[in-house]
């Protein structure tokens, strides 16, 4: 008999980490314009409020699209897409993907392809945005604050692969759905202060007034809590848990980011639904995931295990 010899199956070559084409100078042009104005926004807002032009009614439009969209962010593009903390239902799974839209802070494959990269390489080597890739002197740590906390998105040549991070997103036709709409929901964000501030009062000062503050100014504070994650708290603060990179969780940005800002537990725990496990530790987002699951809405909640804890807590 002659032997059958079967063939070896073609190995798979692995989809690279890096976009091939890079990212091109619209991109980083266009990524640039959504930092710089917002930021400018937020530099003239002092001696704007100090003189006039700022409202009750400016002040509850932006707070409602601050909680919804940076809830957005921290629950939805975060915890829930990116480190599969819970299982949500399909309604919140879009609506959460939405909202995280509306922070203006890239569509979510993006983001999220971006945040896995990171957490495979935190502050090594391939990480997005470490504040220590240019050394550990003060004028490298000073240098790479700055790029950490903005300057990686208009300045850096190199653009995530979502085939590589985010395949199972590419395969949820909602999720790429609401991530082709991201200019729109942009625009949503932006005008829907201003159409709201502008209805209310019956002016166009109204408008101009709700479009500043509750757009320009709300999406400019949003932006920079979020990206002190990933500088701030990779520089400075408390390590509770030990962990491969230098996260640390820094208490004064809790509130503003809704907890997020526990980020030594999330590096050493990153799945975990709640950030701020020790006591004293204010965690919105887990609190507003924890309702989720009462709902119904969430299930399969990644909970504080007390065992996995004690093993990874730093002796005081």
């Amino acid at each position: 008999m002659t032997a059958v010899v079967a063939e070896s199956a073609p190995k798979r070559t692995p989809e690279p980490e890096l976009d091939p084409e890079g990212a091109s100078k619209a991109q980083r042009f266009t990524v640039f314009v959504f930092v710089l104005v917002p930021l400018l926004a937020l530099v003239a807002a002092v001696p704007f409020a100090w003189g006039w032009g700022l409202t009750p009614l400016d002040v509850g439009i932006g707070a409602a699209f601050y909680l919804v969209s940076g809830l957005g962010i921290t629950v939805g593009f975060h915890r829930h897409f990116t480190h599969g903390s819970f299982k949500a239902n399909r309604p919140l799974r879009i609506a959460l993907a939405v909202a995280g839209s509306l922070a203006i802070e890239g569509s979510v494959i993006k983001w999220v392809a971006d945040h896995r990269r990171h957490h495979k390489y935190a502050d090594a080597e391939g990480d997005p945005h470490s504040p220590w890739r240019f050394g550990d002197d003060w004028r490298s740590v000073a240098k790479g604050l700055f790029y950490a906390h903005m300057a990686w998105m208009f300045l850096s040549e190199e653009k995530t692969s979502p085939k590589r991070f985010t395949p199972d997103l590419l395969k949820d036709k909602d999720i790429v759905r609401v991530d082709k709409l991201f200019v729109p929901l942009v625009l949503f964000s932006l005008l829907t202060p201003a159409l709201i501030g502008g209805l209310v009062t019956m002016s166009w000062w109204g408008a101009f007034t709700a479009f500043f503050w509750a757009g320009l100014v709300r999406v400019a504070l949003l932006h920079h809590v979020t990206w002190s994650i990933n500088s701030i708290c990779h520089t400075i603060g408390e390590e509770n848990f030990e962990v491969r990179d230098r996260s640390r969780n820094v208490w004064w940005l809790a509130v503003p980011s809704f907890g997020e800002s526990w980020h030594n537990l999330h590096h050493a725990d990153p799945t975990c639904a709640r950030h701020g496990v020790l006591k004293g530790q204010v965690d919105i987002s887990a609190r507003v995931i924890w309702a989720f699951e009462k709902l119904g809405w969430a299930t399969k909640v990644r909970w504080p295990n007390a065992e996995r804890l004690a093993a990874k807590r730093v002796s005081v």
